[in-house]
């Protein structure tokens, strides 16, 4: 069989299942927002980029309403040699597979159903099923009892059946709740037209298909109004579970000023204070603290506090473990993930699929972008060389030290001085992982230097100065990743990360998306030592923002402070 060629296409799809897009092809930007729709990010070298198919990016495309003919038609009209038989059945096998078997009630009992009589057939056979008390009604029916809901869903998944749960909710104890026309403030407000569409994702007019899911988007973009908005779409008691202290004032505060919910329903749940209301917002970190390792959880029974009729994860790609496994056990409750990347450094990618629900709603930040509802952002990595003697601490130092003095490389101070210099005047965040790092930069500079052990009320009066304009420069540690509100930040310089994470740099340059009165304009710079090890998990962490659309331009710094585009 000959294969045709089409010199002028962007892509190669090959046999196991990668594809290939030529970076510097004029339909680049059209072609990788339709391939990120069901396939990932894998490296990114200036030429050419890599993407791989996989069952979970397909069957979260098939959540979405993406078909297999969809997929195999937007692959064959770029693809320059076609499309590979065995990738064509497989594309077809892995969406086909999401739904072929259901949840569905009967009574007080669930069901697993499916038209496949060889499906059925197949789970009876599972060793790692039979404990789940699996009845088989007929053919095409099991019977199971809803104690096993979500840890069913879990282990089918990974037998290759990611369920369709279509088996109903608990409406919870009911909570109407309005959305304000205008604002404390006065200043009106609505929901944009891709909050609309989100929340209409997720509760997909109120049918079995909906009240499980995860809404991906920006920081910046509004989230938090999205989780807001489908509270009021339920109408009913909800849970909200996020990273920090500060996220969960944040969370208020925006409850309060765009619902007509009092402070007397909207209870924090944290360690400074333990308020159940019927909306409650809690932290990740009081769910899972207990005293010993080997003692339980105390906090867990908060889950059962009320009949929550819905659960929000706010940054659901932190989602401990622990919170997994209580997830597993409330699977009648409505559950909205929110997340900027589904992206997890512990790859249980599989078990927010399965346990909170699948995508429901993503939008590419650079649509956001060309809208207006963020800002565009210009992503500089500057290459700095290590001094004669530190270059001989590096080579002699093992991995792990290597990647911290490639880090904390005093070089970089120079770098800072001179972006500081470049944008002064601007809302800037210098943002790294190593506290001594900071410390020093903070001397440098004069800045103020905010960490995780910084009491509250200290932070935010920080914040506040710097939204303010009061303080222009802000150095933060890893409080930088969570849910911080720095609305007015529009230039970050990040000295150094926690290693190869995707999902850190997607939450670092967040911290700077969000729309500016002026230009709309902000700046992303990463400060990486040339030729170490610190280099090549840099190329790691700028996947996810290459997959958004970002291009970073990368330039050799000199020690005379010139620049060298490379």
């Amino acid at each position: 069989m000959t294969v045709q060629f089409h010199k002028d296409r962007p892509l190669i799809v090959q046999s196991d299942f990668s594809v290939l897009l030529e970076a510097r092809h004029p339909a680049f930007d059209e072609t990788r927002e339709g391939l990120s729709r069901f396939a990932d990010l894998v490296k990114t070298p200036d030429h050419v980029h890599t993407y791989r198919i996989t069952a979970l990016s397909l069957w979260n495309a098939a959540a979405s309403g993406v078909g297999a003919d969809e997929v195999i038609a937007f692959l064959d009209s770029r693809a320059k040699f076609g499309i590979p038989l065995a990738v064509q059945r497989e594309i077809r096998r892995f969406i086909d597979r999401y739904g072929l078997v259901r949840m569905e009630r009967l009574g007080e009992d669930l069901l697993l159903v499916s038209d496949d009589i060889g499906a059925i057939k197949e789970m009876c056979q599972f060793k790692s099923l039979q404990s789940y008390g699996l009845c088989q009604v007929d053919e095409r029916t099991l019977r199971f009892s809803p104690q096993y809901r979500g840890l069913l869903k879990q282990e089918l998944i990974k037998l290759g059946y990611p369920i369709e749960d279509l088996a109903g909710y608990n409406p919870g104890e009911a909570l109407p709740i309005r959305l304000k026309s205008r604002t404390a403030a006065g200043k009106s407000f609505a929901l944009r037209d891709y909050q609309r569409s989100a929340v209409e994702s997720f509760y997909r007019e109120g049918s079995l298909q909906g009240g499980s899911g995860v809404i991906v988007l920006p920081c910046g973009a509004g989230k938090t109004i999205i989780g807001i908005a489908a509270m009021g779409k339920l109408g009913c008691a909800t849970l909200i579970l996020t990273t920090n202290g500060t996220s969960v004032r944040q969370w208020k505060r925006e409850i309060l000023e765009k619902t007509e919910l009092t402070e007397e329903m909207v209870g924090e749940y944290t360690g400074s204070g333990k308020d159940v209301k019927p909306v409650t917002i809690a932290t990740y970190q009081i769910l899972t603290y207990r005293k010993a390792k080997d003692e339980p959880f105390l906090h867990m029974e908060l889950f059962r506090k009320r009949d929550w009729g819905l659960i929000v994860y706010d940054e659901v790609h932190l989602l401990p473990a622990p919170v997994f496994r209580m997830t597993a056990d409330i699977q009648a409750t409505r559950r909205l993930g929110l997340t900027a990347t589904l992206i997890r450094e512990d790859g249980r990618e599989e078990d927010v699929f399965s346990l909170v629900g699948p995508k429901r709603f993503e939008l590419p930040w650079k649509d956001l972008e060309r809208q207006g509802w963020i800002a565009a952002v210009e992503c500089i990595e500057y290459r700095v060389p290590f001094g004669k003697e530190e270059a001989e601490r590096y080579m002699a130092a093992d991995a792990r030290s290597r990647m911290r003095l490639a880090s904390e490389n005093e070089a970089k101070l120079d770098v800072v001085d001179a972006l500081l210099k470049r944008h002064e005047g601007e809302p800037t965040l210098i943002i790294g992982q190593y506290l001594a790092q900071l410390r020093r930069i903070s001397a440098r500079t004069g800045a103020p230097l905010i960490t995780g052990e910084m009491p509250n009320e200290k932070r935010e009066a920080l914040y506040q100065r710097f939204r303010d304009g009061e303080e222009r420069v802000l150095i933060v540690s890893k409080v930088a990743n969570f849910a911080v509100d720095l609305p007015d930040a529009s230039v970050a310089v990040q000295v150094s990360g926690s290693f190869g994470s995707r999902q850190e740099e997607a939450q670092r340059l967040g911290r700077i998306l969000r729309p500016k009165a002026d230009a709309n304009r902000a700046y992303f710079y990463s400060i990486v030592t040339a030729d170490s090890r610190e280099q090549e998990f840099a190329w790691n962490r700028q996947l996810f923002l290459v997959e958004q659309g970002y291009r970073y331009r990368t330039e050799a710094w000199k020690p005379d402070k010139e620049v060298i585009q490379t």
